[in-house]
């Protein structure tokens, strides 16, 4: 979906909607995403083993009642290292996340709100950025910021800036002329009152949406860069770093890259469908 197209579906008024009328496929995503949140706030709730030290002698264990998931090479269980890892890939995934939000958002509104020159400017740097591929950009700026899961959320964050930004410049810009601002500046409304009470209000809506959609796409990026060896070292339990170990033990432990993948998958696929309610679509 493009950016124009999510705008337009973020305007879309939703209807209101009953608790027998809120679709299944929303309250597992509900749930997946509080069970996600759970894990990262509270690891010590949802499993009793340590997802750092092994256990001697429980070596790639197939998945069983004492290990549900399994253990890896070192004896770890699988599911304390899922566990514990939504810390790390969630906090990083929500840092980048807002760190694309409030550059972004503030380029496109100054562009948006100022027009002219300033927005010729400002959008042409938006331009080069979109002209970059997102993990290319990513791998540029972590290789000159160096490695950690610090930098990893700075350089998604980086790479999403330009999406926030023409989304947030083109919904100014649509506010911008709608008969209730020129009502307002015709009231005697000043600049920078109109921009705070009339404009931002109007154009955020669709930003916030698009920003749930981006968090997933955050995991997805920060896993990958994980994968790559450029994300988080080990042996912090990092979804992307959990598949990545696993790789070379597919044809005799299959679990090690299995339920890692799963839990990325289910947690993208959950922030999908919320973000898909939020800007208004039904399915």
């Amino acid at each position: 979906m493009s950016l124009v197209d999510y705008a337009a579906a973020a305007r879309k008024r939703v209807p209101a909607l009953h608790a027998f009328d809120v679709q299944p496929g929303l309250w597992l995503a509900w749930g997946v995403i509080i069970l996600a949140a759970l894990a990262a706030l509270a690891p010590g709730m949802l499993t009793q083993y340590s997802p750092i030290e092994g256990i001697a002698g429980a070596q790639r264990l197939a998945p069983q009642a004492g290990h549900w998931l399994g253990t890896d090479q070192l004896g770890r269980d699988v599911y304390a290292r899922i566990v514990y890892g939504a810390s790390h890939s969630l906090s990083a995934a929500l840092a980048a996340v807002a760190m694309g939000l409030l550059v972004g958002t503030a380029i496109g509104v100054i562009a948006g709100a100022f027009a002219g020159r300033v927005e010729s400017v400002l959008m042409r740097f938006v331009d080069v950025l979109l002209s970059i591929p997102s993990l290319l950009l990513s791998l540029t700026v972590i290789i000159l910021l160096g490695f950690g899961t610090v930098n990893a959320a700075i350089a998604v964050g980086v790479a999403s800036i330009a999406s926030f930004a023409r989304l947030a410049r083109g919904e100014v810009v649509r506010i911008r002329h709608a008969d209730f601002v020129e009502a307002a500046y015709g009231s005697g409304g000043t600049f920078w009152a109109v921009l705070w009470r009339h404009i931002l209000p109007n154009s955020l809506t669709a930003v916030l949406a698009f920003a749930t959609l981006q968090f997933g796409q955050a995991i997805l990026a920060l896993s990958t860069l994980s994968f790559l060896g450029y994300g988080t070292p080990p042996p912090v339990p990092e979804w992307g770093l959990l598949i990545a170990e696993g790789r070379n033990y597919l044809s005799t432990a299959w679990w090690l890259t299995t339920f890692p993948g799963i839990v990325v998958i289910a947690v993208v696929l959950a922030t999908n469908r919320i973000s898909q309610q939020l800007s208004g679509g039904r399915s």
